[in-house]
């Protein structure tokens, strides 16, 4: 009940079955003749109202069950010998939005009132007034409609399952991935990277140990060397991150400064505005970004001082980092994987990323992150 007919939104599609199935009750109801008395205008407000109310059979389908059945029995007591279709499809819709027992009882109090209102009516004996309850809503359509309803909810809710298995086993899927790529990182690159690191930092101790000076490139060797593990591990982190496991996000951001302060660094962190919920993705970017520069400033910026601010904006989320290392205007910055890493967070989040060397000296990151959900 949430798709229409293809390229027809399903409100338009409700009124246009609406109002046929009302036009089709009113046509069945003038062809016994012209309305003549106050009785007969009723009745076919009472035919028009039964078919007009399917158009909310979707919003409210017990609500137009009731009014559907109330005006079948109206306007058979009005004298309109007219079969109930507008009931049939409400027992339909009542049915695929899962009310089958409100279905049940509401129908049977429907066939017991239409005998009733075929005597009510004047123009019937006894049973002919039940023959003609019978004409108006015949048990086997009544079953058929319900069936049909009952049949199109299970095959939805099978194919809601059908798609949610699926995306679980996609999940599964790229997690297992994830963990292969790991093991195969570390078990092919680890190890031989390991052994650079050690063997390099082993000649540029015995270089030093003898007095001789230690060559540039074996200097190279070294810090790549000890970059590379850096990286590497970090990297395997992130592969080897279980969606169940906490994720890291705002709440961890004071972590990230004591740990700068650790290494001698003067950092401080700031947050501004009303503290609230935000969506994981925004939450976690916002970690990355300040884990990130926070690790430039340390390896590259020569800095004494950080800043670390939080901004909680109507609508957004605003992250940013400063430093007053040796970046200069002048300077330009070499966009590294960890910069590009950030900037694909945020421009994947629809936000936008600022990184450059300030004014005054320093270097300077800025994000602005939104946190408006879809509605």
């Amino acid at each position: 009940m949430r798709t229409g007919w293809s390229g027809v939104p399903p409100a338009a599609a409700d009124w246009v079955i609406a109002t046929g199935v009302a036009a089709a009750l009113l046509v069945t109801g003038l062809s016994g003749g012209g309305a003549t008395t106050y009785l007969d205008l009723l009745g076919y407000a009472l035919l028009a109202g039964g078919g007009l109310a399917l158009a909310a059979r979707r919003r409210a389908p017990v609500a137009v069950l009731a009014v559907t059945g109330l005006c079948a029995v109206a306007y058979q007591a009005a004298g309109f010998d007219v079969p109930a279709v507008a009931y049939l499809f409400a027992v339909y819709a009542a049915v695929r939005a899962g009310r089958p027992v409100v279905t049940v009882v509401t129908s049977v109090l429907v066939l017991a009132l239409l005998p009733l209102a075929a005597l009510a009516s004047g123009l019937h004996d006894t049973g002919e007034a039940f023959a003609q309850a019978r004409g108006a809503l015949e048990l086997a359509w009544l079953v058929a409609a319900g069936a049909a309803g009952e049949a199109l909810r299970q095959a939805e809710r099978r194919a809601e399952e059908a798609e949610r298995t699926r995306e679980e086993t996609a999940r599964r899927r790229a997690e297992e991935e994830r963990v292969r790529i790991a093991r195969e990182l570390h078990d092919s690159l680890t190890h031989q990277i390991s052994i650079i690191k050690v063997q390099a930092e082993v000649a540029v101790h015995v270089a030093r140990k003898r007095g001789e000076q230690v060559p540039d490139a074996l200097l190279a060797i070294q810090e790549a060397g000890r970059e590379a593990t850096r990286e590497l591990r970090a990297t395997l982190e992130a592969l080897r991150e279980d969606d169940p496991s906490p994720p890291r996000g705002l709440d961890q951001v004071p972590e990230l400064v004591e740990r700068a302060r650790a290494t001698g660094l003067s950092a401080t962190l700031t947050i501004e505005g009303e503290r609230r919920d935000v969506p994981a993705a925004v939450d976690r970017t916002a970690y990355r970004i300040v884990q990130e520069s926070l690790t430039n400033v340390a390896r590259h910026a020569a800095a004494a001082t950080a800043s670390v601010r939080i901004h909680y904006r109507p609508g957004a989320l605003a992250v940013q980092v400063e430093d007053d290392g040796t970046a200069t205007p002048d300077t330009v910055p070499v966009p590294g994987v960890g910069l590009l890493g950030m900037r694909e967070r945020v421009t994947a989040l629809g936000g936008s990323l600022r990184a450059a060397p300030r004014g005054e000296g320093g270097f300077s990151v800025r994000a602005e992150l939104p946190v408006d959900r879809p509605s």
